[in-house]
């Protein structure tokens, strides 16, 4: 088999289950190949050290890549059409202590719809999220970690606010995830001299609504961000925090001043994408289930505005804490309850992340754990 078709048959493969990453990685004598599927990693069999060679050579020269350098780590991307539908194939190299490189793959469907009404698990957090949208000004932060539905999230909110609110959304992205022709998106591209600083200056001059600026990683798009907000538009912008209240905590460290947080950030949103009980294969669904028509995962929140964000402020301005009802931990707790995600959501989402070895010490007995948070 060429490698032309090797790489066809895996790519639509990927795209036929729904995949949303295919890892690439060497071993000392072969190549191991994953999909990632609804958060999960599921193997596929290894390939030969030379079609595993020939294969990741193949998917650069694809993605304009270099395909002589393999001691950087490198980015691409292209299209295809599976279907009839445009996805876009994200690539990223990494070199190995192997002397070996390593590939991933980020399918990314194009022009897809969202809806929150189908995305969230509670309907009282979509319609919370809707009546934000609804304001004039301000800041609002989606937090959460790496494939928790953040962009998904902010896109389904964009098309809301195109489609039915009549408001005019541009974004800044870097790079742009999905095209979409209901809002206008601007891809940075620092050679080109557009940068988030250039770009929101143009954004501002082109009669927006709605300004969603990437992701905030550091104190310069940090302070963008607070002063795009302070401009009399509203702002929606997403980092990477463990809860909502690590957002403020955030922005101090990256010397944004107390009052200009406090003037600008109108609601924090954490989330995260929870696996749902499956109706035909319970708690562990399989990577061939399709289940047409039923989700397979959805988005819980913990959203923070009002009275509660502004004592979130002050404790944090005082360099304190602060303990509440409403947090994910609860969220997910009543999903439990009501049956719809299984006990090992709650171990994958709150006993990991707040005490990582608590799951390896207690082995499954998730029902302790819960019981003690």
């Amino acid at each position: 088999m060429t490698v032309e078709r090797t790489a066809d048959e895996l790519v639509s493969q990927a795209v036929r289950l729904g995949v949303t990453d295919v890892h690439i990685t060497p071993r000392k004598k072969d190549y191991l190949i994953k999909f990632r599927l609804h958060g999960r990693l599921f193997p596929r069999n290894p390939i030969p050290p030379g079609a595993g060679e020939r294969l990741i050579s193949h998917l650069k020269f694809m993605a304009s890549m270099d395909i002589s350098e393999k001691r950087k780590p490198q980015s691409g991307a292209w299209q295809i059409r599976r279907n009839g539908k445009a996805i876009s194939l994200r690539i990223s190299t990494l070199p190995t202590a192997l002397s070996k490189e390593s590939l991933v793959i980020r399918i990314i469907p194009q022009k897809q719809t969202f809806s929150l009404d189908k995305m969230s698990l509670f309907p009282k957090s979509m319609q919370q999220l809707y009546s934000l949208m609804s304001l004039s000004h301000g800041m609002i932060i989606f937090t959460g970690p790496t494939g928790s539905g953040k962009t998904t999230t902010i896109y389904a909110l964009a098309e809301y606010c195109s489609r039915e609110a009549m408001k005019n959304m541009i974004t800044l992205e870097d790079p742009v995830e999905r095209q979409n022709d209901l809002f206008l998106q601007v891809q940075l591209n620092e050679k080109a001299g557009i940068t988030y600083h250039t770009g929101l200056k143009a954004v501002l001059r082109h009669d927006p609504d709605i300004i969603f600026i990437g992701e905030i990683r550091d104190a310069e798009t940090a302070k963008i961000a607070i002063r795009a907000a302070m401009t009399g538009h509203l702002v929606l912008t997403s980092m990477h925090t463990r809860n909502a209240e690590g957002a403020i905590y955030r922005l101090l460290e990256f010397g944004v001043r107390p009052l200009e947080i406090e003037q600008t950030v109108v609601g924090v949103a954490a989330q995260r994408l929870v696996s749902l009980v499956c109706p035909f294969c319970g708690e562990v669904c399989s990577e061939y289930c399709m289940r047409d028509g039923f989700p397979k995962r959805a988005a819980v929140f913990d959203l923070v505005q009002g009275s509660m964000l502004r004592q979130i402020m002050k404790n944090a301005w005082a360099g304190e804490g602060i303990k509440r009802t409403g947090t994910l931990e609860s969220m997910i707790r009543k999903g439990i309850a009501l049956g719809y995600i299984s006990d090992k959501e709650y171990d994958r989402w709150v006993v990991e992340e707040r005490e990582p070895n608590a799951a390896q010490r207690t082995g499954d007995g998730v029902g302790k754990n819960r019981g003690n948070g």
